[in-house]
Formats: C-alpha cells, structure tokens, sequence
C-alpha cells in the first residue's frame, strides 16, 4: 500500500522547504559584507508549525461502496 495522503504530504514538503533561510552566500551577495543582516530577512514565506497552518487538506476521493 502506498502513501495515504500523498498529496497533501508532497505540499507540506514543499512549503516545509519554502520556509528555510537563505544560504549565507545570497545574504552576503545582497547585503554586502559590511552588513549583518539574518539569513531569515531573505525569506518570504515565514510560518512557524505553531502560529500558523497552511490548512491543506487531501483530495476528495469516490465513495468505494457507491459503485
């Protein structure tokens, strides 16, 4: 048997990657070697597992004992 929810695990898994720190070579190549700037002022998609969700839900399957 293969994954339950398979497309709500591969979104998750692809907002859990949207959500890491620039490398520090982007940080120094934007900011400049002067300035001391966090990895995470570069990030867009900030979300924290406790303050906000991303709601996804799976998708909706055919009822088995319709036919």
């Amino acid at each position: 048997m293969g994954i339950k929810n398979q497309q709500k695990k591969s979104k998750l898994a692809k907002a859990g990657r949207r959500t890491k720190w620039a490398p520090v070579w982007a940080v120094l190549k934007k900011y400049g070697i002067g300035k001391r700037v966090h990895p995470s002022a570069m990030t867009h998609h900030r979300r924290s597992w406790r303050r906000t969700k991303l709601h996804v839900k799976p998708r909706k399957q055919r009822k088995s004992h319709f036919g």
